[in-house]
C-alpha cells in the first residue's frame, strides 16, 4: 500500500527556512569586573593584611602586597584585585573572614 502525501503537507515540508536578519550592529556586553578594596582601621597589622593578600589573592607577591599595604594606611584604602564577580567575592570574603577591614564590592 502506497500513501501520498497531500500537496499542502508535501509543501510545508519542503518549503524553504527563512533565517531572521540580523543586525550588522550587533555588540556584546559584558559582564562587569569588580573590585575588592581593602580599608585601613586601627587593628590590623601590616605584616597581617600582607600575607593576608598573598595567601587569598591570586598571582600576589609579597612586594606588590607590601606595597598595598602601604597604600591602604597611608590612602585609606587600595584595591587589592579587579575581576569577574565570582571570584571577586570568594576573594572579598576570605580577606574579611580573615579580618581585613573591606570596602563593599563594587563594579569597575
Amino acid at each position: 500500500m502506497v500513501t501520498r502525501l497531500s500537496a499542502a503537507v508535501y509543501g510545508m515540508a519542503t518549503a524553504p527556512t527563512v533565517a531572521p536578519e540580523r543586525s550588522s550592529q550587533a555588540t556584546q556586553k559584558l559582564y562587569p569586573n569588580f573590585k575588592v578594596i581593602v580599608l585601613n582601621d586601627d587593628f590590623n597589622t601590616f605584616q597581617h593584611v600582607a600575607e593576608c593578600l598573598v595567601k587569598y589573592i591570586p598571582g600576589m607577591t609579597p612586594d606588590r602586597a607590601w606595597d598595598l599595604t602601604n597604600q591602604v594606611h597611608y590612602e585609606g584604602q587600595a584595591i587589592v584585585w579587579v575581576g569577574p564577580q565570582e571570584p571577586a567575592e570568594l576573594y572579598h570574603q576570605q580577606l574579611r573572614r580573615a579580618g581585613l577591614t573591606m570596602a563593599p564590592l563594587e563594579a569597575a
